[in-house]
């Protein structure tokens, strides 16, 4: 079985992610879809050949006694449909989880800080949601100044006051009336407060 390592690479380029993160997760998924397949063998390892792109299933031998003796190449000719799904199925989720570790490390260090964004439609009317162009952030009723009005499409500056992994990916929270919202507006406007 052979990878396109120029796919790879384009994913890498594209999502950001680099290949030292990509290659065990593709070798974790390959081995997950190898056990599905019928005759494997409990003890084994996949490898990728970062220059050719080869995946070998490296399958431990043991001997009478149960004792590892060495490997042998136990490589199925083709994964069934089944184990191919799942291998699918494992890099996506692996590949999200990468993406949303990449986000909440970009806004982990900005809590405290101001950002601006563009105002989303949402299901619901009274939790207003803000685009900050890679994630969207949400502005609860209870971090709301009271008789505002968030139009969709308008830009609105906010206070990041929590970042955090959710059910769905990075949640991130921010404030229109927080006391720290009001002192960075200062800090933007009056470069002596800075």
């Amino acid at each position: 079985m052979d990878i396109d390592m120029s796919a790879l690479r384009l994913l890498e380029a594209e999502r950001e992610i680099p290949l030292d993160k990509l290659i065990p997760t593709i070798e974790q998924a390959l081995l997950v879809a190898y056990h599905k397949t019928t005759g494997s063998q409990e003890n084994a390892r996949a490898e990728l050949d970062r220059k050719s792109g080869h995946v070998t299933i490296w399958a431990t031998e043991l001997d009478d006694d149960g004792e590892a003796v060495g490997e042998f190449d136990d490589t199925p000719a083709g994964f069934g449909r089944i184990a191919a799904s799942t291998a699918r199925q494992i890099i996506l989720q692996r590949l999200r989880d990468v993406e949303d570790d990449n986000i909440l490390g970009e806004f982990k260090g900005r809590e405290g800080e101001l950002v601006s964004g563009q105002i989303q439609q949402g299901n619901n009317p009274h939790m207003v949601q803000v685009n900050l162009g890679s994630v969207e952030a949400l502005l609860p009723p209870t971090e709301q100044v009271p008789g505002e009005k968030y139009l969709h499409g308008s830009r609105v500056r906010a206070f990041v006051v929590d970042v955090r992994r959710g059910f769905k990916g990075p949640s991130i929270t921010l404030s229109r009336s927080h006391p720290g919202l009001v002192r960075k507006l200062f800090e933007l406007e009056v470069p002596e407060i800075a």
